[in-house]
């Protein structure tokens, strides 16, 4: 019974934190946008032409990608004037930043970007993509050092990446590479701009002085006034309902989350087969792990398949080929390495740098820790609470207690009597007059014969022939 309610409230909590996670999330993209049920919502003022308006906010990621994807491609179809990007990020993942900005690259549509507080690291990336930058008073804008999962920076072959990435984009558009290049290497020093040794985050005052954006308003309807462009339709194009969600499963949190979820279940229902609830709560936790990182185009179905054989190797070896051999061993490590390769952008079998891995793998890591501690937590302080230590069995049902699995045998342990039945090695026979099933300890027993009880441990009565 503890077995189970530990389960119970080790899945209840993973619960309780998804929604809670859940909750923030969608207050969070409520607050950043008109509240509306379209996909579109149109601001129609004197004039011809549209202006498509796409919200670069939060993490960059791969669901920010299919949102600023389709807004560029409906801004194309509709042969749009131009396509703003109302920023406001510290910044996200270099893979998706350089999708976004291939694509804001390659497109005819006049692309601009307000940046309305924040545009770090990635975010600084995307922004020297578009045609014409405008920035807030107190805006700021830099410090693209690149960085691994666990906060600390990345080697010097991704960083070479990063500065390659900004120097050329800066070209592209028509901006100094050098002070762009600055933002992500510390030792480049530029005379009256940075010394060796520091990040160059500029100011928008700094930033409209060296030339690196093109004016500073304090709204987005001041920055198309000034471009002269305020006359044409406004289209606040809005995250569809599967882009949230998309994103919302896709974060590195919740990816955690339902890793913890999906091996936490795996892990209970093999320690109690039957449950039920345990192995429910893996399966969803393993359709909303692989479903958004599928559809975003990371985990390919190989990947996926792989996770349940890797899974059924681990079954194999418990309930048919008992003890930790090789079926335990594979299953263990073609579900760890399932996990890490559907959070990568591989294609088929090419996958890329490890620095592009590191946060695959610092996810799995997080997870691991997190799920020990959370069993180490359990097991150790749930029988001390009060209010569980009701629901739960905390006592000692031992033998010196009076409590058995089964009825004793030891009374019998000495005793002589008649096999019945032929042992062989298991059988009946007649021990004070009652019918006993009896096991022999020894050679074949014919019927008949004399035996004596030897040994009634494990709940079986061993008899062996007696000596005339």
């Amino acid at each position: 019974m503890y077995a189970k309610q530990r389960t119970y409230f080790f899945m209840g909590s993973l619960l309780m934190l998804i929604l809670f996670n859940a909750m923030l999330f969608f207050d969070e993209l409520n607050t950043e946008a008109p509240a509306d049920t379209a996909d579109t919502t149109a601001v129609t003022v004197p004039g011809t032409g549209v202006v498509y308006v796409v919200r670069a906010e939060g993490l960059v990621d791969n669901g920010l990608h299919r949102y600023i994807e389709r807004g560029i491609r409906q801004a194309e179809e509709s042969e749009a004037a131009a396509l703003v990007l109302h920023m406001d990020t510290f910044g996200g993942l270099v893979d998706a930043a350089d999708k976004i900005r291939k694509n804001l690259l390659d497109t005819d549509v006049k692309t601009i970007t307000f940046i309305d507080k924040n545009a770090a690291s990635a975010g600084a990336l995307i922004a020297f993509s578009t045609d014409i930058i405008y920035m807030a008073p107190g805006s700021s804008i830099g410090a693209a050092t690149v960085v691994d999962g666990g906060g600390t920076e990345a080697n010097e072959k991704m960083q070479s990446y990063m500065r390659g990435l900004m120097r050329s984009t800066a070209e592209a558009t028509g901006r100094d590479p050098r002070i762009a290049e600055a933002m992500v290497d510390e030792r480049i020093e530029i005379e009256g701009i940075t010394e060796e040794g520091v990040l160059v985050t500029l100011s928008t005052s700094e930033a409209l002085e060296l030339g690196m954006i093109d004016g500073s308003e304090r709204s987005l309807e001041e920055v198309l006034a000034s471009i002269g462009i305020d006359h044409l339709e406004l289209i606040y194009l809005q995250e569809t309902a599967n882009e949230k969600v998309l994103r919302f499963l896709a974060n590195p949190i919740m990816s955690s989350i339902l890793m913890l979820m999906m091996l936490g279940g795996l892990y209970f229902e093999l320690q109690s087969p039957g449950v039920g609830f345990p192995g429910m709560m893996a399966s969803i936790g393993a359709l909303l792990f692989f479903a958004p990182l599928y559809i975003m185009g990371f985990a390919e179905p190989w990947e996926i398949i792989l996770f349940f054989v890797g899974v059924l190797f681990i079954v194999v070896e418990i309930f048919i080929l008992p003890g930790f051999g090789i079926p335990g061993i594979i299953g263990v490590t073609l579900l760890f390495f399932s996990l890490v390769v559907s959070m990568i952008g591989n294609v088929g079998f090419e996958f890329p740098e490890m620095e592009y891995m590191s946060r695959a793998i610092w996810t799995m890591a997080i997870t691991l820790i997190l799920g020990i501690l959370m069993l180490f937590s359990l097991g150790k302080y749930l029988p001390q609470n009060r209010m569980f230590s009701k629901l739960i069995l905390v006592e000692s049902t031992s033998k010196e207690k009076g409590y058995t699995s089964s009825e004793s045998k030891d009374l019998l342990l000495g005793k002589e009597g008649v096999a019945v039945t032929a042992l062989r090695p298991s059988g009946i026979a007649l021990i004070d007059g009652e019918r006993v099933d009896v096991v022999s300890q020894g050679d074949f027993v014919e019927n008949g014969a004399r035996i004596v009880v030897t040994n009634t441990s494990s709940s079986r009565v061993m008899v062996r022939r007696m000596i005339s």
